[in-house]
């Protein structure tokens, strides 16, 4: 039954939300964070979703893995403390008093509790309709990426620039805790997550930021105290 539920799931997510990708997608992205850790028995389907949005150009879709349920026998060794803070930072920001996975987060705004792809497809359509204020064009120098935001209108408030790079993919065979003997795989799984300046929102800005490696590049602006994204973009 388990099997027949998962299929029948597969084929609705592939319906909702679809594997095309719009055209101008890239120029206004949809930027969805999960929170995810390999220790959670409920987040298996969440990181399989995810495999379905990062084959998508209008969606970026980034895996967080959290610290907190490595107590139970099994570290999550894609885990940081730092994005367990960031999660409760979001928390703080919503006026929630727990955090818990699986959750993703689209576009800074919209928080989804659990296994909902109907809801994140929803979400995804809706995001799409509204264009980021702030526009965002990456190209890389050698071990460095240029950055260039030009936000129409200009923002009435700072902005904070964030460098995000992240693994595409690597599967993980788990031995303890509540999802041991299976063999799992992730996706789009960060390894860092820094904020590399902050930005008046006023005239174009433009900078220079190490990227070293070949692990692709997200920058995020964003508003500050785990406001919404006003403008994403990626380089692969």
């Amino acid at each position: 039954m388990r099997r027949i539920i998962s299929t029948a799931l597969g084929l609705l997510v592939a319906g909702a939300i679809g594997l095309s990708n719009p055209a101008g997608a890239q120029e206004n992205p949809v930027l969805i964070e999960l929170y995810t850790s390999q220790g959670c028995s409920a987040c298996p389907p969440a990181d399989e979703l995810m495999e379905r949005l990062a084959a998508r150009a209008d969606v970026i879709p980034l895996a967080l893995h959290v610290d907190y349920w490595d107590y139970i026998g099994w570290a999550d060794r894609f885990a940081d403390p730092a994005f367990t803070n960031r999660q409760k930072g979001y928390a703080r920001a919503n006026g929630d008093r727990s955090i818990y996975t699986p959750q993703m987060i689209v576009n800074g705004q919209d928080r989804v509790e659990g296994f909902r792809p109907i809801q994140v497809a929803d979400l995804v359509t809706t995001h799409r309709t509204r264009q980021h204020p702030v526009r965002v064009t990456l190209t890389r120098e050698g071990t460095q990426i240029r950055i260039h935001l030009k936000a129409e209108p200009p923002l009435p408030h700072e902005a904070l620039i964030q460098l995000v790079r992240y693994r595409p993919q690597e599967t993980v065979a788990i031995e303890r805790g509540e999802n041991a003997g299976k063999t799992l795989t992730y996706y789009n799984i960060v390894t860092l997550w820094e904020t590399i300046a902050r930005w008046d929102g006023a005239a174009p800005m433009e900078m220079l930021s190490a990227a070293e490696g070949d692990e692709p590049v997200v920058v995020v602006v964003q508003a500050p105290d785990y406001g919404p994204v006003l403008g994403v973009a990626r380089l692969q």
